[in-house]
């Protein structure tokens, strides 16, 4: 007897789903021998772990809370939650109140709704190229039209397709973006906002990163520049998606958008459309621990990557073979390699892989039209300096082959 034929049923965009090389690559992690550079995963072991114990014992220590904690709850988010987190938009310099906030599943899930709510199939979508591979996993699924963004504005204004229409959205990292661990200047977030504007575009600001600054002094986000400029966030045509994931915990899944009050409105609903709401339990122990230790956390896992990051630049100087070039990350998580013509990434990672048992992510996944086969993305979050060490001399020996 045959099975049912499942892909008999799919829906035309379920051909534009595919996995993550990265998910894909973390399965590597359960191997102890390699050294991964894969995933931009935080240390599990800077995790403020009593914090969250304090926390959870809390938010379930009375019969009241424990019933709270563990029931239904509003769609756009916790209450005290989203206040905390509108005080603290407010310290980036974007004035808001709790309406101005929906609590996600991680930024991912902010991502998603976005293309739910923006695409259409064929919607031109500006974005830089290389890009967060996440954020076309997300707008995948709405079939959109990917258009090259140039965000340092070192390429002529992006030409529109002839049969798509108005840009939905540009989407941007302008903090230690992932993959290139590039930051936007100050004139280039001007620049880019003047850009959307002339196109009637939205922007999607994604601000995962921003905390995790080593050197240089902070710059303002794109949603303060543009608020500031419009008179308010209600005016404003950025929509800045945040996360807790780099800074407390991955684990939690929470995260936020935050943006004019009409656009959280229009999101609320999808959210109730798609699950509900975040868990009620997750956001009341993000909200406390928070309150108890964020500023303090934010600053040992600053100083923890940043030895990393040096660790890691310091060993691509002395290792890597002429013809390779890299970025200097002022913060984040990442450093993006660029080799010679002809390099082929993936080949080189199963090389790496079974040769010498390192693993990084190839660039071409991060791509929207599949280029940049030479070009590979470093991660130096998980790995300690002298693993960084070890493991980029193993990588340019499989580079020599």
């Amino acid at each position: 007897m045959s099975s049912f034929d499942w892909s008999s049923v799919y829906a035309g965009r379920a051909q534009r789903m595919g996995a993550s090389e990265i998910r894909e690559l973390l399965k590597l992690l359960e191997q102890p021998d390699i050294i991964s550079f894969a995933g931009g995963i935080p240390d599990p072991d800077l995790f403020p772990i009593e914090a969250f114990q304090h926390a959870y014992g809390a938010a379930l220590g009375t019969d009241l809370s424990a019933k709270q904690a563990l029931q239904y709850s509003v769609s756009d988010g916790s209450p005290e939650l989203r206040s905390w987190i509108a005080d603290y938009m407010g310290r980036l310099g974007v004035p808001c109140a709790p309406k101005h906030i929906l609590i996600t599943n991680g930024s991912q899930q902010g991502l998603e709704f976005l293309g739910r709510l923006f695409l259409s199939p064929g919607d031109p979508a500006l974005v830089a190229w290389p890009t967060y591979l996440g954020a076309l996993q997300a707008f995948n699924a709405y079939e959109p039209t990917y258009v090259r963004l140039d965000p340092r504005g070192n390429a002529p204004a992006p030409a529109l397709p002839d049969s798509g229409g108005r840009a939905k959205f540009a989407y941007i990292v302008p903090d230690f973006a992932n993959p290139t661990g590039e930051t936007l200047t100050l004139a280039e977030r001007r620049a880019v906002l003047a850009r959307a504007e002339a196109a009637g575009a939205a922007v999607i600001e994604d601000a995962a990163y921003s905390e995790l600054r080593y050197e240089g002094e902070p710059l303002p986000s794109l949603l303060a520049l543009d608020a500031a400029a419009k008179g308010g966030i209600d005016n404003s045509r950025v929509i800045f998606c945040g996360t807790f994931s780099k800074t407390l915990s991955p684990g939690l899944r929470v995260g936020w958008v935050c943006a004019s009050a009409t656009l959280i409105e229009k999101l609320v609903l999808v959210k109730q459309a798609s699950d509900l709401h975040s868990a009620t339990l997750n956001q009341m122990a993000i909200a406390r621990v928070a309150v108890a230790v964020f500023d303090d956390q934010v600053k040992k896992v600053r100083a923890a990557y940043r030895a990393r990051r040096d660790a890691m630049l310091d060993a691509l100087g002395r290792h890597m073979p002429k013809g390779f070039r890299w970025s200097r990350p002022e913060g984040g998580m990442f450093v993006w390699v660029e080799g010679p013509p002809g390099l082929d990434g993936r080949a080189l990672l199963e090389r790496a892989v079974k040769r010498e048992r390192v693993a990084f992510v190839p660039g071409q996944a991060f791509f929207a039209d599949g280029s940049g086969s030479e070009t590979m993305r470093l991660s130096f979050s998980l790995a300690e300096p002298d693993e960084i060490e070890e493991g980029v001399a193993r990588l340019a020996r499989a580079i020599a082959g």
